[in-house]
């Protein structure tokens, strides 16, 4: 399923080669997010054309609507979306525990939720399942082990993932400890009920368990899950659970994981996505990355653009822009960058006309793609140091 092609001699980066039922994915690579069965105002023909080669959906949200019933009555999400690559879901459970905790950001800086203001009592968690309120009707819902990965067998992807426990940021070493046993327990449970599966009855037959690794912050419970879910047979592993408050922290998180991780698995680290983030992962050796971040920016009228003194990142409202010919990015193969100025798109954010922010979305995801193919090369090349220094701005150092 999985075969690494190219080591880099200054760093733990590697290629590879992933193999499922729908394609095969060169890694290291970056999966757009369709949450919802549609990565947001884009086309899968759009995707496609600009090198998505992967991917991924969210099975809370698949799960509460349309449900995975309709889906695997329509053949599966590949059929019903239209997109015939490979598709990753994840278990649900990150979007079950944000509903106590809030998001990442919400979670370290100590804010309440929005869900929980609105609808008391939306999580129980217990040793068989997660108790859960709909965030659409308030209606009550179940999620254990087995059902969540039910529930994936229905939608089809060709990379699912083991249903865990996502303990806060600001949980204690006791709490993490005990979740990450639970955690451990679960991904027991995911493994049978997916090995006891009918091929034959479900849309996609051919489908592959990743498991999670969990431990926080802490560098012997990060070891010691990477040793137990790296033993139990999974076909992949992720990276989940808190990984810090900050970047360096998420460095070190991966830094601690990754050698005890099994060198053959392909490794993925879940929700990470900023350009910063890439390079590093990469250089700690890992193969998969997946993020919002590229839609969520340019809804809200931000462009990636190759410049690390700005944080890669520009605000196509400002006011500079208004008669700037340019393209978003210089030497950028995406749609939006062939036909239109900077100068065009900042009059379509001030007008309020949706193309603008179906234009910078397109940019962000090509952009991010085409980075992947540019680190995918250097780590063949034997170059991912200077790649790495000619982006970064500084030197590569682990």
């Amino acid at each position: 399923m999985f075969t690494i092609t190219h080591r880099d001699p200054t760093s733990q980066a590697r290629c590879g080669m992933l193999t499922t039922a729908h394609g095969q994915v060169a890694t290291p690579v970056f999966m757009p997010v369709g949450t919802r069965g549609t990565v947001k105002a884009l086309t899968p023909h759009e995707l496609h054309d600009h090198g998505a080669s992967i991917i991924l959906g969210n099975t809370y949200h698949l799960y509460l609507q349309p449900g995975h019933e309709l889906l695997a009555r329509r053949g599966g999400l590949h059929r019903f979306m239209g997109w015939d690559g490979p598709i990753l879901t994840d278990s649900g459970g990150f979007q079950v525990f944000s509903l106590i905790y809030g998001g990442i950001a919400d979670e370290v800086k100590g804010r309440r939720p929005q869900h929980t203001q609105r609808l008391p009592e939306m999580v129980k968690v217990t040793e068989d399942a997660v108790i859960f309120k709909s965030y659409l009707d308030g209606s009550r819902h179940v999620f254990t082990p087995e059902r969540s990965i039910q529930v994936q067998h229905g939608i089809g992807g060709d990379i699912i993932l083991a249903f865990d426990e996502l303990p806060p940021f600001r949980a204690g070493y006791d709490y993490t400890r005990e979740s990450l046993a639970r955690t451990h327990r679960w991904a027991e449970r995911c493994l049978t009920t997916h090995r006891e599966r009918d091929p034959a009855a479900l849309p996609n037959p051919d489908q592959r368990l990743f498991g999670i690794v969990h431990g926080g912050v802490f560098p012997d419970l990060r070891q010691a899950s990477a040793e137990y879910i790296g033993a139990m047979g999974f076909d992949g592993l992720c990276i989940g659970g808190s990984l810090g408050a900050d970047k360096s922290q998420i460095y070190e998180v991966v830094a601690m994981t990754v050698p005890h991780m099994p060198d053959g698995l392909a490794r993925h680290l879940l929700g990470i996505g900023d350009v910063d983030d890439l390079f590093e992962g990469v250089a700690r050796g890992i193969d998969m990355f997946d993020c919002v971040s590229p839609t969520r920016l340019g809804r809200h009228g931000t462009a990636l653009i190759r410049d690390p003194s700005r944080r890669w990142k520009l605000n196509v409202l400002n006011a500079p822009l208004r008669e700037d010919d340019a393209p978003l990015q210089e030497g950028c193969r995406c749609y939006a960058c062939q036909h239109f100025s900077r100068a065009y798109i900042h009059y379509l954010y001030r007008a309020k006309e949706i193309l603008g922010l179906r234009l910078v979305s397109l940019h962000n995801v090509a952009f991010l793609l085409d980075l992947m193919a540019e680190v995918r090369a250097a780590i063949a090349a034997g170059s991912f140091a200077d790649l790495y220094a000619a982006w970064m701005g500084k030197a590569l150092t682990l």
